[in-house]
C-alpha cells in the first residue's frame, strides 16, 4: 500500500552553469516531514492550501528569484513512501 508524504523544504535557488549566459534551478531541503496520506488527492489537497498560507506567511520576505534572497522560504511537497533530504536528488544537466 502507498502512502504519500507530506513534507516542509527550505527552498533555494542554485546556479546550473554559465551555458546561455547562466541557467539557475530549485532546490529544497528537508526541514520536517509532516503528515502521511493514504490517497494522492488528499495529499495533494492539503500540500495546496499549506502552500497557500506559507506564501501569506512569507509575502513580506524576497523572492527565491531577488538578489536579496538569503534563505527562510519553505513550502509543502508530496511524495510517494518517502521525502528525500533534498530536492532534486541528482542535479539536472543543461541540455
Amino acid at each position: 500500500m502507498t502512502n504519500y508524504v507530506l513534507a516542509f523544504y527550505e527552498i533555494n535557488r542554485v546556479c546550473g552553469g554559465p551555458e546561455e549566459g547562466g541557467w539557475w534551478y530549485d532546490t529544497g531541503q528537508i526541514v520536517r516531514v509532516w503528515r502521511t496520506f493514504k490517497t494522492k488527492e488528499k495529499a495533494f489537497a492539503v500540500a495546496h492550501r499549506a502552500n497557500r498560507l506559507l506564501e501569506r506567511l512569507q509575502q513580506h520576505r524576497p523572492d527565491v528569484r531577488s538578489v536579496v534572497y538569503a534563505g527562510g522560504r519553505y513550502s509543502v511537497s508530496v511524495y510517494e513512501d518517502f521525502a528525500p533530504k533534498f530536492y532534486p536528488e541528482t542535479r539536472p544537466r543543461y541540455e
